[in-house]
C-alpha cells in the first residue's frame, strides 16, 4: 500500500509531459518519472526489501536515483542519500547510519541492490518503525569537526511539499545528500518544475547550462559566487533567463554580495537560511544587495539568546544517530550562528566556534575572507585563528591565487588593501599561498588545518 507520497503521484499525473529533469542532455518528463517510480518499487520488491528498511541511496541527481528516493519514502524506508561527495566516507557512513540495503546508480543509470546483512537496532529508528514513518538520514558536511547523522521523520518534512507554490527551472547545484539539495528536490516536484542537472560545479559547466536550459533559479553557496565573479565565465554566456539567485550554507561576504549585485542587477539575490537539524526555513532578504534577512514562516518559531539564534520547528530531526541531542529541553535548537538584529530582520556574523578571538577582540572569519578575495589574483581565501603568545590567537589566511607571486609581495599588496577596510587586528599577521582549493565538495570553505 502507497500512501506517503500520493499527492506527487497526482502532481506528476497532472503535469505528464512537462519535462520534470534534464540530466546529460536528455529530458525526462513527469510520465516517464511516474512510470519510474514504480519500476524502481518493483525492484525493491524483487530485494525482499521490508517496509522500514534503512536503505543508502548512492548516486547523483539521475533520473533513477529520483525515482529510486521516491519509491523508497513510499515503502517508509529510512533513506540514506550519499553521494560521490563522500565516496571515502560512505563505509563509515553506512555504519552509523545501520544501513540494511545498499542501492547503487551507475553512470548509466542502472540500479544494483544488495543487502548489508545488517538489522538495525538504533532506537530512534526503531521509533520510526513505531509510526510507520519513512525517514531521512542526512550527514554534516564536517568542515569544522566529525561528521553527525541527522535523522528526520520525513511526514512532518512531507508535509510542507503539499502547498502548491510557484516554481522555477532550477539548477540541482546543492547535491541531495545536503538538506537544501533535498529542499531543491522535493520543491520543484512538488510544485512541477523542472530540474537541470550539471556534470560538475564548475563556473563555465553551470552558466553554460543556465544559457542551454534556460535557467531561471540557481541555488548556490557564497563560495561559489565568489568563483563565479572571478572566473567571469557568465560574461561569456546570455544569462537573461536567471531571474533569482539563492545563497546559503555559510556567511556570505559582503563585498561578494556587493560585487553580484552590480554583475547582476536584474537578478534578484535572496539569502536563505538552513540546518540539517530542522529544515530549510522561509526567508525574505531585505533587498538583493543586504545581508538582512528574516527567517522563519509557518512551521518554525525563532528567538536570539546571548547573541544566537535558536530555532523551534516542527520538522525538526528526531536526534543524531551519533551524538548527544542539540536541543534544550523545551525544544529549541541552539544553531551556533551568533547575530545582530535590526526589528524583524538579522544579520549572519559566523559561526561561534570559528570566532577568533584576538586579544579580547573578536573577528569573524567571513569579513576577513570577503575582503581578501576583493584583492586582483585572489581566487580563495579561507582565515582561521592560530595560537600567538600575546594576544592568546592571530588571524592566519591561506590563499589561492590566480597567478605566480611571491609571499613578501603579496603580504604588503595585502596589508595595502586591507588598510582603511579592516581593523589592524583583523588583518592577517600569517599568511600561507596554496595551489590547492579550500573547498569542499559542497562548495563551503574548509577551515581545519
Amino acid at each position: 500500500m502507497t500512501m506517503h507520497i500520493d499527492f506527487l503521484r497526482g502532481v506528476f499525473r497532472e503535469h505528464g509531459s512537462a519535462d520534470a529533469l534534464i540530466w546529460n542532455d536528455r529530458a525526462y518528463t513527469y510520465e516517464w518519472l511516474l512510470e519510474a517510480v514504480d519500476g524502481a518499487s518493483a525492484a525493491l520488491d524483487e530485494a525482499s526489501f521490508e517496509r522500514g528498511s534503512v536503505v543508502s541511496i548512492e548516486a547523483d541527481f539521475s533520473p533513477r536515483a529520483v525515482a529510486t528516493i521516491l519509491a523508497a519514502v513510499d515503502r517508509g524506508c529510512v533513506v540514506v542519500p550519499l553521494t560521490d561527495s563522500v565516496r571515502d566516507k560512505k563505509p563509515e557512513f553506512r555504519d552509523i547510519a545501520q544501513v540494511e540495503h545498499i542501492v547503487e546508480i551507475n553512470s548509466e543509470d542502472q540500479l544494483d541492490v544488495r543487502p548489508t546483512g545488517r538489522t538495525a537496532d538504533h532506537e530512534l529508528i526503531r521509533e520510526l518503525e513505531r509510526r510507520g514513518h519513512p525517514g531521512l538520514v542526512l550527514f554534516s558536511s564536517g568542515s569544522t569537526g566529525k561528521s553527525k547523522a541527522t535523522l528526520h521523520d520525513l511526514v512532518p518534512m512531507l508535509d510542507k511539499y503539499r502547498v502548491r507554490r510557484h516554481t522555477l527551472r532550477t539548477i540541482t547545484f546543492l547535491l541531495f545528500d545536503h538538506i537544501g539539495g533535498f529542499n531543491t528536490l522535493l520543491y520543484n516536484l512538488s510544485n512541477g518544475g523542472c530540474i537541470i542537472t550539471v556534470g560538475d560545479r564548475k563556473p563555465e559547466t553551470v552558466c553554460r547550462a543556465i544559457e542551454q536550459y534556460h535557467v531561471e533559479l540557481l541555488p548556490t553557496s557564497p563560495t561559489f559566487l565568489n568563483l563565479l565573479l572571478v572566473s567571469q565565465a557568465h560574461r561569456d554566456r546570455d544569462l537573461s533567463s536567471l531571474q533569482l539567485v539563492t545563497y546559503g550554507t555559510e556567511p556570505m561576504p559582503e563585498n561578494t554580495l556587493g560585487r553580484m549585485a552590480a554583475e547582476f542587477p536584474d537578478v534578484r539575490l535572496l539569502q536563505t537560511y538552513g540546518l540539517s537539524e530542522v529544515g530549510i526555513l522561509r526567508s525574505k532578504s531585505r533587498s538583493s544587495d543586504s545581508l538582512w534577512v528574516k527567517v522563519g514562516g509557518e512551521g518554525f518559531d525563532t528567538r536570539i539568546v546571548d547573541g544566537m539564534l535558536e530555532i523551534k520547528a516542527k520538522s525538526a530531526m528526531l536526534g543524531y544517530l551519533n551524538a548527544p541531542s542539540p536541543f534544550t529541553e523545551d525544544g529549541w535548537l541552539r544553531t551556533g550562528d551568533i547575530v545582530e538584529q535590526d526589528g524583524e530582520y538579522i544579520r549572519i556574523l559566523g559561526r561561534d566556534s570559528e570566532i577568533i578571538n584576538v586579544g579580547g577582540e573578536k573577528v569573524f572569519p567571513a569579513e576577513v575572507e570577503g575582503v581578501l578575495e576583493s584583492m586582483d589574483g585572489v581566487e580563495e581565501a579561507v582565515v582561521s585563528g592560530e595560537p600567538h603568545a600575546l594576544t592568546g590567537r592571530i588571524v592566519a589566511a591561506r590563499v589561492k591565487l590566480s597567478s605566480d607571486e611571491d609571499l613578501p609581495e603579496f603580504r604588503r599588496r595585502m596589508r595595502d588593501h586591507c588598510r582603511g577596510r579592516l581593523e589592524r587586528f583583523k588583518i592577517p599577521q600569517k599568511v600561507e599561498i596554496v595551489r590547492d582549493s579550500m573547498r569542499g565538495e559542497r562548495f563551503k570553505k574548509m577551515r581545519l588545518r
